[in-house]
């Protein structure tokens, strides 16, 4: 570094940014002939991994805000690749599931999503893949460990 400024070119945090920005750009552009995005992928991912997930779990999960995700569900509803059940369970949170258009269209875009992580991947042997794997997975704790605290 020089003069206290991040050097784009050997900060791990940008390149890291970068990457995340072109896998993004790469599977929006998989995803659209499908009809979905990037962030409606996700939700449709995360519900056949965990059914009846709240509208805030499934904020958290797919790093959006709880009114993002509101807005989310009513299209996927509408669209009729998930259902809402009309009264909570328990307490005030509504359950999402999969229907069966749902899991048809989780069906064709893991496959777009899996094509363009294999296309990422290419370049790598089996056991850089898991090294980075295993690197991503040291930064992600790092940050969410406390500061200060071992």
């Amino acid at each position: 570094m020089s003069q206290g400024r991040v050097e784009l070119g050997t900060s791990v945090g940008y390149a890291l940014k970068e990457a995340a920005s072109a896998l993004r750009a790469a599977m929006e552009e998989a995803l659209r002939p499908l009809g979905l995005g990037v962030t409606q992928y996700s939700c449709l991912e995360v519900l056949a991994h965990r059914p009846g997930s709240s509208s805030s779990d499934l904020a958290r999960a797919t790093f959006v805000t709880r009114q993002s995700m509101g807005s989310l569900l009513q299209s996927l509803e509408r669209d009729g690749l998930v259902a809402r059940a009309t009264e909570p369970a328990g307490g005030r949170a509504l359950p999402t599931r999969l229907t069966a258009a749902g899991r048809s269209a989780l069906q064709d875009a893991s496959a777009a999503v899996r094509a363009v992580e294999a296309r990422m991947l290419g370049g790598l042997t089996v056991t850089q893949e898991r090294e980075a794997l295993q690197l991503l997975r040291g930064m992600v704790r790092a940050l969410q460990d406390e500061p200060g605290v071992d």
